[in-house]
């Protein structure tokens, strides 16, 4: 954690798990893939991404 914010640290650690979650319901769980079940984990990795840009 020195190189990062711990906030930015705390937002990738959190979209790991909710991004892991979702693709993990939807390729072995059966649950249903939607346009919006697509882009949206999309966004998570995205503000992520933008987060770390930002450091």
């Amino acid at each position: 954690m020195r190189s990062i914010p711990i906030g930015t640290g705390y937002a990738v650690w959190v979209a790991i798990g909710a991004v892991g979650t979702a693709v993990y319901g939807m390729i072995a769980l059966g649950d249903p893939v939607s346009a919006g079940r697509i882009v949206c984990p999309g966004l998570i990795v995205s503000g992520v991404v933008g987060l770390k840009l930002m450091h």
